[in-house]
């Protein structure tokens, strides 16, 4: 079987697909190897174009590979969408769980058998639901023709899918970035960390950065991330709380494991 590559960006090239390429859960890109690939929304993963993937006896072209990598590693991307955080979904705990039931193909009859309530109610929710997705149609459609009409990239740079807080920290623009950056690590980016900032929007430039020197997909030990931030810095133990608190990694609850979040 083919080796798949990894490739970073995953979060601006998330929140800059298309909705039939959010729906499909891949991108096509001429630049993912010598031919083109496709490139997984999620995780990153990469399948080339003229290769052909193996599994179980059986063999795949790249975009059919994709797929079923898809379905193997995140179920569904309706899945997958449906539980992000309430700030990229817009819908409440309520709201989620009855389009989890539509999909199912669950009736009104039995959705108000689990859940209680009546069936007026589960179709005003139905009603709702649509509302809010004619809504959604229309922003999108506004907020395209606004960028088109600027031709310009966004000058902040991306937020992380898995961020635990979404406010006026993350607006950091590229050259910000870029400048706090060579401020805290004046030995190179692969240097030492100079000081830890106090300043909330500095922090996250700090681990955004930092997050680089893991790779996703591994999972490590406490000792092992110790040792990683410990290269940037000697107080690892700020470091590895503010990755948890702001959302870039993730463990188990004995700290026995982490990982990066995805």
């Amino acid at each position: 079987m083919n080796k798949v590559k990894k490739t970073g960006e995953l979060s601006e090239r998330f929140w800059e697909a298309s909705l039939e390429e959010l729906k499909k859960g891949y991108i096509e890109d001429p630049h993912a190897g010598p031919f083109g690939g496709f490139i997984c929304l999620i995780d990153g993963e990469v399948f080339e174009k003229g290769q052909i993937y193996a599994e179980d006896g059986s063999f795949y072209e790249a975009e059919r590979y994709m797929q079923m990598h898809i379905r193997r590693q995140h179920g569904s991307m309706f899945h997958y969408l449906l539980t992000l955080d309430k700030k990229w979904t817009g819908l409440t705990e309520l709201q989620s769980s009855l389009v989890q039931d539509f999909y199912e193909g669950q009736s009104d009859t039995e959705i108000v058998a689990k859940a209680g309530g009546s069936k007026s109610t589960i179709r005003n929710h139905r009603f709702a639901l649509r509302e809010k997705a004619k809504q959604a149609r229309v922003f999108l459609a506004v907020m395209e023709l606004l960028e088109e009409q600027q031709q310009e990239p966004s000058p902040f740079i991306p937020i992380h899918r898995t961020a635990t807080m979404l406010d006026e920290r993350y607006a950091i623009t590229e050259q910000e970035n870029e400048s706090l950056l060579k401020q805290y690590f004046p030995e190179g980016l692969d240097g030492p960390l100079s000081e830890f900032p106090r300043r909330e929007k500095r922090k996250i430039v700090i681990m955004r950065h930092l997050m680089q020197r893991f790779e996703p997909g591994t999972v490590y030990t406490e000792k092992q991330v110790n040792e990683l931030l410990e290269q940037a810095y000697p107080d690892y133990v700020t470091l590895r709380r503010y990755l948890i608190e702001y959302g870039y990694m993730d463990r188990k609850e004995d700290g026995s494991e982490y990982w990066v979040k995805q």
